[in-house]
């Protein structure tokens, strides 16, 4: 990244030298980004974030459909941005939606998104691993129920990318894919989304015609080289071993499930991804066992990074069926590539003394 902070830092939009000079690297690197996706360079948009990302595919995509129909289906454990996006629709162009439940593990069933399809239906919006609980959802199925019909479907594969082998993006089955460069060890503040077909969005930020003139704004030239970049490394194989990650993963499920009042909550981890590990403890809340894992070293969260800190109780818990209490006591575990059996050993009996010194 860094020749593209002190040496090609022109504005690729400007006809200057040093300005072509970045809209060049610009398009080379959507190239590289292409032929790692399996896509065309110009099915690829370019964001500030995964968020940015997930908003302009459900509020450009419904904003482009909105003469066919007003309704949006989707799950009630998505990320907040995919839902916060349908509430805007809903508030402010008179959209309405159907959010449909999962069971208790997380899957949504194709046959449950079969069912909330109506005839003035244009978008659907299904994540493809859940950024809290991990579970992996049936993406081909949904995308084969939703598309047989002619509706728009998105996911947000934000989670997936670098953790699950995917071969090419639209071998997902979506019309639009949305992915950040953090979540694959690249910059935070780099994101992109995969459209099918730019007839698919309307902009939702308007000013100047970069990007197909899908999101104007002047590009981050350093953040999408670090993207795409991130990608070349870590997509392919994914970086987060599933074959080295799951006897970590449960290893530490069952060293923290000995703790007396501790649920875990998610599928079992063929289904789910083997990094991500969320447990609710009886008798304590997320904000205190945070700052006292963090204390102990160790870093944590509290369901979504994009929530932390609002002290409400998981969405995606509440959804599974959690009780208040239990979704205001979650805390969520994420092992990395690096990740030791000596560091899961710490980390468990770090949580039961933390625990212990919390209820008391």
């Amino acid at each position: 990244m860094l020749p593209y902070l002190n040496e090609v830092y022109g504005n690729p939009s400007s006809p200057h030298g040093i300005g072509r000079r970045a809209k060049v690297a610009l398009e080379e690197h959507r190239e590289k980004m292409a032929k790692l996706w399996g896509c065309k360079p110009g099915e690829i948009i370019f964001t500030s974030s995964g968020t940015e990302a997930n908003s302009l595919a459900i509020i450009g995509g419904a904003l482009a459909a909105k003469g066919k129909g007003k309704h949006v289906v989707t799950t009630a454990i998505e990320h907040s941005s995919v839902l916060k996006s349908i509430r805007w629709l809903e508030e402010h162009l008179g959209f309405y939606s159907t959010i449909v439940s999962t069971d208790a593990c997380g899957f949504a069933s194709p046959e449950d998104i079969a069912h909330a399809l109506r005839k003035d239906t244009v978008l659907v919006s299904v994540g493809a691993a859940n950024n809290e609980v991990g579970t992996i959802q049936p993406l081909t199925e949904i995308a084969h129920v939703v598309r047989d019909r002619g509706i728009l479907f998105h996911t947000d594969a934000t989670q997936l990318l670098g953790k699950v082998p995917v071969i090419t993006i639209p071998s997902l089955g979506a019309d639009l894919v949305s992915c950040c460069a953090h979540k694959l060890f690249g910059p935070k503040g780099a994101g992109a989304l995969y459209v099918k077909s730019t007839r698919l969005l309307e902009p939702v930020i308007s000013g100047g015609a970069q990007e197909k003139e899908l999101r104007a704004g002047t590009e981050n030239l350093a953040a999408i080289v670090g993207l795409v970049v991130a990608m070349e490394k870590n997509m392919h194989p994914p970086c987060f071993d599933q074959y080295y990650l799951t006897p970590l993963s449960n290893r530490f499920k069952d060293a923290i499930k000995c703790t007396p009042g501790v649920r875990f909550w998610g599928p079992d981890v063929s289904h789910r991804l083997a990094n991500t590990l969320a447990f609710s403890v009886e008798g304590t809340n997320s904000q205190t066992l945070l700052a006292a894992l963090d204390l102990a070293g160790i870093c944590v969260s509290a369901g979504s990074a994009c929530t932390t800190g609002a002290l409400k109780p998981s969405h995606v818990l509440l959804a599974l069926g959690a009780t208040p209490e239990e979704a205001s006591s979650m805390v969520r575990f994420s092992l990395g590539p690096t990740t030791t059996l000596e560091e899961i050993e710490f980390t468990a009996t770090k949580f039961a003394q933390v625990v212990k010194q919390v209820r008391n």
